[in-house]
């Protein structure tokens, strides 16, 4: 099959933040964005105001819920500029307004593989870590979605795998998430032991440990998603899953849930498959674990965590894989009814014509 989007759903808007870490800083840039920091902050839990420039507490003023939870400096689009010097020391650099200081000051910024160029710098976020500073960037573009796709490939995102993609292109399922389940319980573990000893500042460092690990895990897993659909000109489609945290299942299931990276994995694949111009559904869940996905039947159930049963086909299947099926069914649908043309290609139409 063909699938051919309409025009309206052509052109998308993407929006990604950019981690940047400030290097080759000397010892007069280092005090001046010490002191810089400190005073935000300070004016930020106290009102006082010890000598912040002036431009920041006017943007902290509409952004004061994130500037305090993200312990940052907020930066408006305007008051960054970003140049590309292609110095031995960095590629980018990046000029940073600090009081006192006219014109501010310049540091030179490393990050990932990225071409400045070709986006719009919005607003970026000034964090200290460990005496190191970083610059947070948020960039945006529009990009031409492309109009005609032969497959779709849909994922569902759960607590046990973390994603499980079927296509239209292949007939096994694929099972993402087994290094994350192994990196989840290990923590859950040491914070449960630290937690007995009283170690609360090494909790919190295990904490952020944790969290890279599993970034740099979601960040394989939707590249991998995003480059087979790229290979087989596929459209992506999500489930869409909403109030998921609010239902009670007993503490040990609540836990699981919650701590979840299905929004941040959702973001990845988003924002990856639209850099390459694919399109990215999100279609809702609902009843999408308890259908049947062979012939839709509702009197279902699940003898175990990983078992579906149809009582009325018999159907047996993982329950991921149901879920995900049933995912590629409503995607289909749905690229129909939004204006997607559906065509057949000849050697479908001669092999439909030669059935009995």
């Amino acid at each position: 099959m063909i699938y051919e989007i309409s025009e309206r759903m052509k052109k998308e808007e993407i929006i990604k933040t950019v981690r940047c870490k400030l290097i080759g800083l000397t010892k007069r840039k280092q005090e001046l964005l010490d002191r810089e920091y400190n005073n935000f902050l300070h004016w930020l839990r106290t009102g006082e105001d010890k000598g912040v420039y002036s431009a920041y507490k006017q943007d902290a003023k509409w952004l004061y819920k994130k500037a305090k939870r993200m312990k940052g400096i907020p930066i408006r689009k305007d008051l960054i500029d970003i140049q590309r010097r292609d110095t031995k020391l960095a590629k980018y650099w990046a000029r940073i307004r600090v009081k006192s200081i006219r014109g501010g000051i310049r540091v030179a910024l490393k990050h990932q593989p990225f071409n400045f160029e070709e986006w719009e710098i919005c607003e970026s976020f000034l964090i200290k870590n460990d005496n190191d500073f970083y610059l947070y960037i948020t960039v945006k573009k529009r990009v031409n979605i492309r109009r005609q796709y032969t497959s779709v490939i849909a994922i569902d995102i759960g607590a046990h795998w973390t994603a499980v993609s079927v296509a239209q292109h292949r007939g096994k399922p694929k099972f993402y998430g087994k290094r994350i389940r192994a990196i989840r319980g290990k923590y859950f573990w040491l914070r449960r032991e630290l937690g007995r000893r009283r170690k609360l500042r090494a909790i919190k460092k295990i904490g952020q440990k944790e969290r890279k690990l599993v970034n740099e895990e979601l960040h394989k897993i939707s590249k991998d998603i995003v480059i087979e659909a790229e290979k087989y000109n596929a459209a992506i489609a999500i489930g869409k899953l909403e109030n998921i945290k609010n239902k009670r299942r007993g503490r040990k299931a609540n836990r699981k849930i919650n701590s979840m990276p299905s929004q941040r994995l959702r973001e990845y694949i988003k924002y990856k498959a639209m850099e390459r111009g694919i399109l990215v559904i999100e279609v809702p869940e609902y009843n999408t674990s308890r259908r049947c996905s062979r012939c839709g039947s509702m009197n279902t159930s699940r003898p175990s965590r990983g078992l579906f049963v149809c009582k009325d086909c018999g159907y047996q299947i993982n329950a991921d894989v149901n879920g995900a099926q049933n995912i590629l069914k409503r995607a289909v649908s749905y690229m129909l009814t939004a204006g997607a043309l559906m065509t057949e290609t000849k050697r479908e139409r001669l092999t439909r014509s030669h059935t009995p």
